[in-house]
């Protein structure tokens, strides 16, 4: 392992070099806001429900039609 260098300064201190540096300060750490979502169902969510119940339905309703018609429901 190396030894780390010493220097006597103008003055006839020893230290070693990165002592008589100025020392620079770590940068300020940045400020972060913490937002908190919104309690309940959001736009998106509404969207997804509607659609699957939509959905759903229009599956029966078209089954309960073949059933009904046809004999060939699966359902009804």
């Amino acid at each position: 392992m190396a030894r780390s260098s010493k220097r006597k300064d103008s003055r006839g201190r020893s230290g070693s070099k990165t002592s008589s540096r100025k020392e620079k300060s770590a940068p300020a750490a940045a400020e972060v806001e913490v937002v908190e979502e919104g309690k309940g169902l959001g736009f998106e969510d509404g969207i997804v429900l509607v659609t699957t119940v939509i959905l759903v339905a229009t599956i029966l309703m078209v089954d309960y039609h073949l059933g009904a018609y046809f004999g060939a429901g699966t359902f009804f």
